[in-house]
C-alpha cells in the first residue's frame, strides 16, 4: 500500500506539478536573453561613446566673454521687453478703471434721474395736500366772515 501511494503521488506530481521544468525554462529563456542583449548594449555603448569623443573633437573651445556679451544683449532686450509689457500692462489697467468709473458716473446719474424725480412726486404730493389744506381753510374762512358778517349786522 506504500508503494501504491508513493506511485500515486509520484505520479501526481509529475502531471499537477510544473515548477522543476518551468523553472529551468526561465532560467534557459534569461540566460540566452542576457548574452544576445549584453552584446547588444555594449555594442551601443561602444558606439556612444564614439559619438561623445567625435563631438568633443569637433566642438570649438567656446570664448566665454562672447558668451557674456551675447547674454548681456540678450537681458538687455528681455528687460526692455518686460518694461513695455509692464506699460502695456499699466495702459490697460488704467483703461479699465477709467471705463470702470465711466460705468459709475452713468449709474450716478441714473440713480440721481430717480432720486429728482421721486422728489417731484412727492413735491407734487405736498403741493397737493397745501392745495387742498388752502381751500378747506379758505373755505372755512368764509364761512365764518359770512358768519361774523351776520353776526355784526344783527
Amino acid at each position: 500500500m506504500d508503494k501504491i501511494a508513493k506511485d500515486v503521488g509520484d505520479i501526481q506530481s509529475r502531471l499537477l506539478d510544473h515548477r522543476p521544468v518551468v523553472n529551468a525554462e526561465i532560467r534557459y529563456f534569461v540566460k540566452e536573453f542576457e548574452e544576445k542583449r549584453g552584446h547588444r548594449e555594449g555594442r551601443l555603448l561602444d558606439n556612444v561613446n564614439k559619438m561623445v569623443l567625435e563631438t568633443k573633437e569637433q566642438m570649438l573651445p567656446v570664448d566665454l566673454d562672447t558668451i557674456n556679451q551675447q547674454l548681456s544683449s540678450v537681458l538687455k532686450r528681455l528687460e526692455a521687453a518686460n518694461h513695455m509689457a509692464q506699460r502695456v500692462q499699466q495702459r490697460e489697467l488704467e483703461a479699465q478703471q477709467s471705463t470702470q468709473v465711466q460705468t459709475n458716473m452713468e449709474q450716478l446719474k441714473e440713480e440721481w434721474g430717480e432720486f429728482l424725480k421721486e422728489q417731484q412726486r412727492l413735491k407734487e404730493e405736498v403741493d397737493e395736500e397745501h392745495a387742498k389744506a388752502v381751500g378747506r381753510l379758505s373755505a372755512e374762512y368764509g364761512e365764518k366772515k359770512k358768519d361774523l358778517e351776520k353776526f355784526s349786522s344783527i
